[in-house]
């Protein structure tokens, strides 16, 4: 299945973002081909996530309040999706 995650891509381009406008923003490949993205701005503080479950492979878009740890729920299974520590992942890579 080949996703473009293209939604957030476009939403920086049309806003013409700049890193320096971003309180986060990552892209990370998660266990069992899944994905996610987020971007949070920070005059909202809104989290705009794109992904896909590495639970059922489905492609998903969500706009929810930025907390951490961030999570969401695949709009298809319903599993939550976490967004993985660096830190944890370079220890599972490692290890």
């Amino acid at each position: 299945m080949i996703c473009i995650f293209d939604k957030i891509a476009n939403f920086i381009k049309e806003n013409k973002i700049k890193p320096s406008d971003c309180k986060y923003h990552t892209m990370r490949t998660l266990e069992n081909n899944g994905k996610i993205r987020v971007l949070v701005l920070k005059k909202d503080n809104l989290a705009r996530c794109e992904y896909i479950c590495p639970f059922c492979g489905y492609y998903g878009y969500c706009e929810k309040e930025w907390k951490r740890p961030f999570s969401v729920k695949c709009e298809k299974c319903g599993k939550t999706i976490r967004v993985p520590r660096l830190l944890d992942e370079f220890k599972r890579k490692k290890g």
